[in-house]
């Protein structure tokens, strides 16, 4: 069967994230959601998304298809209807489709035309970007079953401080030394070549993925995510970084998401918790203002290949868009636009030509080409973001 994953109308709730990728490749708990699935069905997916995203990730469509909504995380209930999936039966949970079948022979999904079967047993839906941290904690349990179940961890360091020792896997080339792990309050999963410098303190659920560096006496609370090949030091509470993204220095980061190749200078910090502690809004790109949350705890969302000097200040629900570059003294406004330069001061346009200069020198360095479909990607967001800026 060909499983095809579908963004949704979700799509604009999730930005500055979805600028640039599709829903599925959103990273919550270990895995993306597409890395999700794909191990839940056995099948590689590819994705239905923005027409200029779609060079990057294209769609195969076949014959038969199983359409599958991305904003709804997989288990085993779920995989196992969907697999069941016939011609002309679709999945609802309550009024959101989560999947369904089609032929290439169809010219259009008429809904009113098809068997709906019930999805009724719980699941994680992801609709706000503040989820992404929210339900980290439930996403990643679920993928540390998912990943560890019938295997055996590597053995914990003697010089190890442990508690819970049975809640921790550790992955082939993983190194740790003379650390402390707490995963009495949530597992914790090291990943494939990853580190833990000496003097670090992490409480689960914590991931720590693939060739990802905690530096040297990091302290991290649960339910945070350290995506492949980031770095991170200083104090870090319930948030997530995508993947090649550096937080290296002291300085909080918490209730927070960070896209793929940012960088957080030494002592930046950032508020989660108004002073009056009131319910923190957020911006939001669907309606072009200030929204509630619903949380107390809300801190800065940052798109890909946005960067902010040292003791850069983000008040309490910050939304930064991509390719930003802030700097200097005092707190920046809570919404900066994609393409933007400057601080508290006021900001200017990022030239597109230095920005992909800049993101050029970071991707070398990590070995990781900046391509033409990268480049046309970010051309594509400069132009749609102009309005804001």
């Amino acid at each position: 069967m060909n499983y095809i994953l579908f963004d949704g109308a979700v799509r604009q709730a999730l930005l500055p994230f979805t600028f640039t990728r599709p829903v599925a490749d959103i990273r919550i708990g270990i895995l993306t959601i597409r890395e999700k699935w794909e191990k839940y069905l056995g099948y590689t997916t590819t994705t239905i998304t923005e027409e200029y995203l779609m060079e990057k990730f294209p769609m195969v469509e076949m014959q038969e298809n199983i359409m599958i909504n991305a904003s709804f995380l997989p288990n085993e209930i779920l995989t196992e209807m969907i697999a069941n999936l016939e011609p002309n039966q679709a999945i609802f949970h309550h009024e959101d489709v989560i999947a369904f079948y089609t032929q290439d022979s169809q010219e259009e999904v008429d809904f009113d035309t098809y068997e709906i079967i019930d999805y009724t047993d719980d699941c994680i839906k992801i609709e706000h970007t503040w989820d992404i941290f929210k339900k980290n904690d439930s996403a990643l349990r679920e993928d540390f079953e998912l990943l560890t179940e019938g295997r055996t961890s590597q053995p914990i360091p003697k010089s190890v401080n442990v508690i819970a020792p049975e809640n921790i896997f550790i992955e082939e080339g993983a190194k740790l030394e003379f650390v402390t792990l707490n995963a009495a309050t949530g597992p914790i999963y090291i990943g494939k070549n990853a580190e833990i410098m000496e003097g670090t303190v992490i409480r689960g659920p914590f991931a720590l993925c693939e060739e990802a560096v905690v530096k040297l006496a990091t302290k991290i609370y649960g339910a945070t995510t350290v995506g492949p090949h980031c770095r991170v030091g200083g104090e870090i509470s319930n948030s997530v970084l995508f993947a090649y993204s550096n937080k290296g220095h002291d300085g909080f980061l918490g209730n927070s998401v960070l896209g793929e190749w940012c960088n957080m200078g030494a002592d930046s910090n950032n508020s989660n918790l108004k002073n009056n502690y009131e319910e923190v809004k957020l911006w939001s790109y669907e309606t072009e203002a200030m929204e509630k949350t619903g949380l107390q705890f809300c801190g800065l969302m940052m798109g890909d290949h946005s960067k902010c000097g040292i003791n850069t200040m983000f008040n309490t629900g910050t939304v930064v868009g991509v390719c930003a570059n802030i700097y200097g003294g005092g707190f920046p406004k809570n919404f900066i636009p994609s393409f933007s330069w400057g601080g508290a001061d006021g900001f200017t346009e990022y030239i597109p030509e230095k920005a992909f200069a800049t993101a050029e020198n970071v991707m070398s360095r990590r070995h990781v080409s900046f391509t033409e479909q990268d480049k046309a990607i970010l051309e594509h967001v400069f132009e749609e973001t102009a309005k804001w800026r």
